[in-house]
């Protein structure tokens, strides 16, 4: 244990030292800036973009207010269209207490339609030392089976100013996420730290061609409000819901409340969803529609973390498929595991074989397991691995083995 310990503390250090992007900022006629507007905090982000788009393609946030504070303040979604780079110069966002909404959202996404254009390019770039983070107080927190309650208790609750009020919704649902990408084709994020998101910090859906790299993650499952303990939960790192592809994800490392990572399938099919429903975490359809919706050919690398959960849950059901998947370098400290394959518990299980074409090397995890498989996988290969945890063997099932197919473990040791 000790080993593991010192090794995950040396890895993490070296994950927290900023990283300074490539692009440097040039003249100042090559981009905008909120502080060349008036109003709020949000109105003046929101024309800096909506500007942009018409003209530099390129908005710069910088550390400075205008308006003499040392932040700035979020009041609803920061909406961004295609073609657009937000250039985030050692600043500090933070959703206000009276926002319940994400801090970023393409703007593709019309609340009550059915039908969603998709949006191309949108690049969100920190440089130097860059904070997104959740409110001191906020108004709700967690996923839309969640309901909301002042102070910690039993059950399937989360913390939200909103407990109690019967003019607010009482259940939590999509806005939660921090920054929440749909139907987007090219998409980068680099270089931010994310703490107290007030349910994932970062969610993809049906998104291609994603960058996402050097990102820190501070999302504990308590939060100070008032001088009060409040627990907060679903607190993901980075998901990819249905239809997500071509993504690699880089140098990832911090602390969450729920999973890491999670590539996640799940949902049925509804051909009356609207767009923007309250009453999921998702704000496109859930449910598995055909192979567009496999999420595929997705790249982790080099992930640091602590977690109360898992570094990567990949689950899927019935049709649903998660293929293609290539993981390398996961140092963990996990209350159950480095990896969960499967995910029982959220609807028909996986049909056999739909989860396939999984490698995954250079594993190193405490908790329950090293690699929890609960779905009939096929095709996967699981490298080098160290388990540092109590049970005696690394890998664990929870079905019978003779339903997975063509399943190579090569040097899963128990330290």
């Amino acid at each position: 244990m000790k080993f593991i310990d010192c090794l995950f503390g040396v890895c993490l250090l070296l994950s927290l030292t900023p990283i300074h992007a490539q692009n440097q900022l040039t003249r100042k006629q090559d981009y905008i800036t909120p502080n060349d507007f008036r109003g709020s905090d949000t109105e003046r982000i929101q024309a800096a973009v909506d500007s942009a788009a018409k003209a530099t393609k390129t908005i710069v946030i910088p550390a400075f207010n205008a308006n003499g504070a040392n932040s700035w303040k979020v009041d609803k979604a920061i909406l961004l269209p295609s073609d657009i780079t937000v250039i985030l110069e050692n600043c500090q966002i933070q959703l206000s207490d009276s926002c319940r909404d994400n801090m970023f959202r393409s703007d593709n996404i019309i609340i009550g339609e059915k039908d969603i254009a998709w949006n191309t390019n949108i690049r969100i770039i920190g440089i130097g030392r860059v904070v997104l983070r959740g409110a001191d107080n906020p108004r709700a927190t967690g996923d839309a089976a969640r309901t909301l309650v002042l102070a910690p208790q039993p059950g399937r609750v989360s913390y939200g100013s909103d407990a109690g009020r019967k003019d607010r919704k009482q259940k939590g649902d999509w806005r939660n996420i921090m920054i929440l990408m749909a139907y987007v084709n090219g998409f980068t994020l680099q270089n931010v730290t994310i703490e107290n998101s007030h349910a994932w910090a970062i969610s993809f859906e049906r998104t291609l061609n994603a960058d996402i790299s050097d990102i820190v993650f501070h999302l504990p499952e308590e939060q100070w409000v008032n001088g009060e303990r409040k627990v907060v939960h679903n607190r993901d790192g980075i998901d990819l819901r249905q239809g997500c592809k071509y993504f690699r994800i880089n140098n990832i490392s911090g602390t969450t409340e729920d999973d890491f990572i999670a590539l996640t399938s799940l949902g049925e099919v509804n051909p009356n969803h609207v767009i923007g429903d309250f009453h999921s975490t998702m704000i496109t359809a859930s449910g598995w529609y055909g192979p567009q919706d496999d999420i595929e050919e997705i790249t982790i690398t080099n992930i640091q973390c602590e977690t109360n959960t898992r570094a990567v849950a990949i689950r899927a059901v019935d049709s649903a498929g998660i293929h293609h998947i290539y993981i390398n370098g996961i140092v963990a400290k996990a209350r159950y595991n480095s990896m969960l394959v499967g995910g029982r518990g959220y609807g028909k299980p996986s049909l056999p074989g739909r989860i396939h074409d999984m490698h995954a090397m250079n594993l190193m995890s405490t908790g329950e397991a090293l690699i929890l498989i609960e779905s009939p996988i096929a095709n996967c290969t699981f490298l080098n691995g160290i388990y540092a945890g109590p049970k005696a063997e690394p890998v664990v099932y929870s079905i019978d083995k003779s339903e997975i197919k063509n399943l190579v473990l090569q040097n899963l040791i128990r330290n």
